[in-house]
């Protein structure tokens, strides 16, 4: 629980900066921060890095250190930095280390250890020391597709699972670079959606689509009809909750401040860094039946079709141009065209693989041919996204570890896309 987190004032615009802290007689490795341009400064480029998913037990953090490598002058972390369970069972003689515990951790002790432990690594040390890092959470550092309020489980009531949450909010925010806007508030809330302008070359808009969202749609039932798990899975498209108007991923509060930011963008390029994939994509309901009919998975912009929907007319109202999703939770590299009802493209997506964690998407590859404007689904490696962004194009890497299982593992590109200024959509590189 002893944290510092220092808001420095009065620093010049466009520059890098060295910093370091003492603690009575220790003192911590040096850290480099590059600042913002001025509002109207014409920055001709930014690189960025993106990650997510890093359990410690699957894998080693050589992608961090590649990450730093490249000397990004940011980092966005996307979600699940952290996760609150530990391999059981088969899966576990994979491991190639420990947790602190082996109980799912559900306390602020708990969450605090587990910050604690991922922060002795030395590779996601050296790529926080190298950049200025953007945080945002998804459910692993709180339980696995948690939504809002409510557990996955059914076990847990609100009020026990709400102090499960404030805890792991708590502890995100101890550990985590995050500004006084974030401090936790009386009700455990701690904000974490947020935008940044990066000169007139871009700006960034982080999300968040866990803390408000409405409840899991499409529970499992069992044959009386009472609900048995919360968790994510493709439901059938005939449940009523997935067309259901009133249901939200954002919440109203975010949802309408993110509505309202579109129509104010004057940067080249508006670069929406959030937690999951955004295309709408149908999937197996049974993933093992071949013949099995398709739905929409529950956990993700899917699941709340409506409110996705309500995003993606938005950003057409709005005239706004260059929009590019980056996301992650998904294991796997995803790239897709966010595209209208009518087919217009309104946005290019780039999913990230995870940084350690088991591959996933297996339903989703399958299902590629019921989805056309998602170009490409890859788990076959683990690693992150590096973005060279210029005035005239975004240059998109997909970088991939050799073995996550290796400490020293090396990285190449595995796939590369651009998008260029005014032509809406992805094109290969």
């Amino acid at each position: 629980g002893r944290s510092v987190h220092v808001e420095v004032r009065g620093l010049q615009p466009a520059r890098e900066y060295f910093y370091i802290f003492f603690a009575g007689s220790q003192s911590s490795p040096v850290g480099r921060a590059v600042t913002a341009p001025g509002f109207s400064d014409k920055p001709s480029r930014i690189k960025a890095v993106f990650a997510s998913c890093a359990h410690w037990e699957r894998g080693y953090f050589a992608a961090y250190r590649h990450m730093a490598q490249e000397q990004p002058d940011l980092v966005f972390f996307l979600g699940d930095y952290i996760y609150e369970y530990s391999a059981t069972g088969d899966r576990a003689k994979d491991n190639v280390r420990t947790h602190d515990r082996a109980a799912d951790i559900v306390d602020l002790a708990g969450y605090r250890n587990r910050y604690a432990l991922y922060k002795t690594d030395p590779d996601l040390q050296a790529l926080h020391r190298v950049a200025p890092c953007h945080m945002i959470w998804d459910d692993h550092e709180v339980q696995n597709d948690y939504a809002g309020a409510w557990s996955q489980d059914v076990e847990p009531t609100e009020a026990q699972f709400a102090e499960r949450r404030r805890a792991a909010y708590q502890a995100f925010y101890e550990n985590m670079p995050l500004r006084r806007r974030s401090i936790p508030a009386m009700d455990g809330a701690v904000r974490i959606y947020d935008r940044y302008k990066w000169g007139d070359l871009a700006q960034f808009t982080l999300l968040d689509e866990r803390q408000y969202r409405s409840i899991q749609p499409c529970p499992r039932t069992d044959a009386s009809g009472k609900v048995t798990s919360r968790r994510g899975h493709a439901a059938p498209l005939s449940c009523p909750d997935l067309s259901d108007q009133t249901r939200t991923m954002l919440g109203a509060e975010q949802e309408a401040w993110l509505t309202q930011g579109f129509s104010q963008i004057s940067a080249k390029w508006n670069i929406i860094p959030q937690q999951l994939f955004v295309a709408n994509a149908l999937q197996p309901i049974e993933p093992k039946d071949p013949e099995s009919p398709l739905g929409y998975y529950t956990d993700g912009w899917s699941g709340f079709e409506p409110a996705r929907q309500r995003m993606v007319d938005a950003l057409e109202a709005s005239g706004v141009k260059n929009t590019v999703f980056f996301g992650g939770d998904l294991h796997a590299y995803l790239t897709s065209n966010i595209n209208t009802k009518a087919g217009k493209t309104v946005a290019a997506e780039f999913v990230g693989s995870s940084i350690t964690s088991d591959p996933g998407a297996e339903s989703l590859i399958r299902s590629m041919k019921a989805n056309p404007h998602i170009l490409l689904v890859d788990n076959s490696v683990r690693g992150y996204i590096s973005a060279d962004i210029t005035p005239a194009r975004i240059d998109v890497r997909y970088r991939a570890i050799s073995d996550r299982r290796v400490r020293d593992a090396t990285v190449a590109t595995h796939q590369s896309y651009v998008v260029e200024d005014n032509k809406p959509g992805v094109q290969t590189a």
